[in-house]
């Protein structure tokens, strides 16, 4: 690597020549041919009459240089061998997204401005911000507005910026404005902090976004205070953290405390929230309280199971191979009017084959056909498999040929599932 110390920069900066050109003559010195090397290191009196501007520096500050690489690093004589380091991939990476950061378009902007009179109101500010699709004019409106004389944003104003930079992912820009917000008491509304609420968990700021919504529980404005929507983007936000069961039990308390803080609160919950409780307790392994919930909807909160709650239900009981509940769920919910999901079914299909249940597995399989719900490839290997171990080879054979005549499979996932059928039986005799 070519390697440059600072008071040799500093040394081209205070001569008059361009500092690229010196930089061109010293590595143009360098991809000269070794025998011109090695007469200009035998000739020591005709290196020092040279041309280039190393001939300016004294003898014992002549540049190391290494023909190996050709990178010149400006900010540190230090060779670097091997992968780059971590810190220098990110100062790289920091100066690539700065580089790739948008440009504003003034035409647009400009003819932004022009459409606004000479006193505009807020009123017509927002008009103006809302019909612009660039979110740099947006911003750039909204800075200009600031420093106009008289004028004051108002809650339009700051909601209108706040969602152009938050759906165009201009978190940062948006946080500053936020804490803008937040800093005036006067302007709040619960739509406002709702919508900042709901960037931030965009965003995976999790904990700025709850942040937010205690500072909605310290208002003194009875309609600023947090609402069954702001709970549903927050219960929405930490459901989706991932299909980790341990990080789920750790949102799920965080979800519980939330949960009973709406309830002492008086606000009324839905079947979103509860649904969204139900699922985050299956997620987190906590079946019973699950369970609870469910019951609890109609005689404590008045709101009927949908056929999302009924779906978390059976996948869950089938998870901890509660297959007889499952089952009886299973058929209370297609009572009330609703079709199980695929997901449902396979996990129920699943959960009956590995229980020893292959009669119920084939008919609940069947089933999903006739209510057009799709069996993966491991819900079909799963009943293959233990046909094949309880009843034989033949009979597996038969109920495979059965689901081809059904059109249940098509021909690539006939010939995979014939293939692990001849594997496991060690026999290549059920090959067409």
């Amino acid at each position: 690597m070519h390697t440059l110390r600072r008071n040799q920069l500093r040394h081209f900066h205070s001569n008059g020549t361009s500092t690229y050109s010196n930089l061109y003559l010293a590595l143009s010195q360098t991809h000269s041919s070794s025998s011109s090397t090695v007469h200009r290191q035998s000739n020591p009196a005709s290196h020092s009459n040279s041309s280039t501007p190393f001939s300016l520096l004294p003898d014992k500050r002549q540049p190391e240089i290494s023909c190996r690489l050709s990178h010149i690093s400006f900010y540190s004589t230090r060779v670097y061998k091997g992968p780059i380091p971590r810190s220098l991939r990110k100062r790289i990476n920091k100066r690539a997204r700065i580089a790739a950061q948008p440009v504003l378009n003034e035409s647009l902007y400009q003819e932004a401005v022009s459409r606004l009179p000479p006193r505009f109101t807020p009123e017509e500010l927002h008009d103006v911000i809302s019909s612009q699709n660039d979110p740099l004019v947006c911003l750039e409106l909204f800075n200009w507005a600031t420093q106009q004389h008289r004028f004051r944003h108002n809650l339009l104003t700051y909601h209108i910026t706040i969602k152009k930079l938050g759906a165009a992912k201009m978190y940062e820009e948006m946080d500053s404005i936020v804490n803008q917000v937040l800093a005036i008491p006067s302007i709040a509304s619960e739509a406002l902090y709702n919508s900042m609420i709901y960037y931030f968990t965009e965003a995976r700021k999790l904990v700025r976004a709850v942040s937010i919504y205690k500072h909605m529980c310290r208002s003194r404005k009875l309609d600023c205070r947090p609402s069954i929507r702001t709970y549903n983007i927050l219960f929405a936000a930490l459901l989706s953290t991932g299909k980790n069961s341990y990080i789920n039990h750790m949102y799920m308390e965080t979800i519980r405390c939330l949960f009973k803080q709406m309830v002492d609160d008086g606000v009324e919950p839905d079947i979103f929230c509860l649904n969204s409780m139900i699922k985050g307790y299956v997620l987190s392994l906590h079946v019973n309280d699950a369970l609870r919930i469910f019951h609890q909807m109609e005689v404590v909160y008045n709101c009927q199971p949908n056929s999302f709650s009924y779906n978390y239900l059976v996948h869950g009981l089938c998870a901890q191979g509660r297959t007889e509940n499952a089952k009886e769920l299973c058929d209370r919910m297609k009572n009330n009017g609703f079709v199980p999901s695929s997901k449902s079914y396979n996990s129920l299909v699943n959960a009956l084959a590995l229980e020893g249940e292959v009669d119920e597995a084939v008919k609940f399989l069947f089933e999903m056909a006739e209510n057009e719900r799709l069996a993966d490839f491991i819900t079909y290997r799963t009943v293959l498999d233990e046909i094949s171990r309880q009843k034989g080879n033949e009979d597996a054979l038969k109920f495979l040929e059965k689901v081809q005549e059904k059109k249940l499979v098509d021909g690539n996932t006939y010939k995979k599932l014939l293939y692990e059928l001849e594997d496991d039986s060690g026999s290549s005799n059920f090959r067409r």
